[in-house]
């Protein structure tokens, strides 16, 4: 016997489609939030980690910022250091230059000019003084250029003060410090003292004739005392 349903089976295949479809949409809403939580807790752990990496990126950067600070200042204390250790060596090598010089000066300089006033600045050296004429100081000019620690010089000025003195003529010269080409030759002069001092003393000690010793005695303070003399008149008439 055949079965009819005679119920509204559309209706009610209806309604299950819809309670289906409202099913899996709220399953898809669920996932959808769900995916948004997980990818919104991962991104939040992400930006985490790189705010560490950025923390310690920054503290290294602090750290090499202070060394470079560090090595900064390490640099300019080595600079000063070198700069110390040239000036050093500049006073190294010039520390018997003033000593020539002011001998050079006693040197050069004639009996009828004296200087007044001595300045020097660098490599050059500014001289104020007195002459009777214009050629003494032409002469003291010659003399200087020929002198071996000093060089070119220039007449800065020359004025005859139409007095009375002996000496009437002011003159001012600016000369151009120089060192030697030999310092050995330059101080030449203390080799053969230093061979005839012992010279001297090595007479007496293998005497050939023993007659001869007293004659021999007098002969080293006339030959010390001769050089003297000259050098004694020379620096005092420099001093004039």
């Amino acid at each position: 016997m055949a079965r009819i349903n005679l119920l509204p089976w559309r209706a009610e295949r209806r309604k299950q489609r819809q309670r289906e479809f409202f099913t899996q949409l709220g399953a898809s809403a669920l996932a959808a939030i769900g995916f948004l939580l997980l990818w919104g807790l991962w991104m939040s752990m992400r930006i985490d980690n790189q705010n560490e990496r950025n923390t310690y990126l920054q503290d290294q950067i602090k750290q090499v910022d202070a060394r470079l600070t560090k090595i900064n200042d390490l640099e300019k204390v080595r600079a000063q250091l070198l700069a110390r250790k040239q000036i050093i060596e500049q006073l190294q090598a010039n520390r018997s230059q003033m000593v020539h010089l002011f001998d050079e000066l006693v040197k050069t300089i004639p009996g009828s000019a004296r200087l007044t006033s001595i300045k020097q600045t660098g490599d050059q050296m500014m001289l104020g003084g007195v002459a009777q004429s214009n050629a003494s100081v032409a002469e003291y000019m010659r003399n200087i250029e020929a002198s071996p620690w000093m060089g070119q010089t220039d007449l800065s000025k020359t004025e005859n003060s139409h007095d009375a003195s002996r000496m009437p003529y002011s003159f001012g010269l600016t000369v151009v410090l120089q060192k030697p080409k030999d310092d050995g030759a330059a101080q030449g002069g203390a080799v053969p003292a230093s061979s005839s001092t012992s010279s001297i003393h090595a007479a007496p000690v293998v005497p050939v004739n023993p007659q001869a010793k007293p004659a021999m005695t007098p002969t080293p303070p006339a030959a010390a005392q001769a050089p003297t003399q000259p050098n004694a008149v020379s620096i005092k008439g420099g001093a004039k």
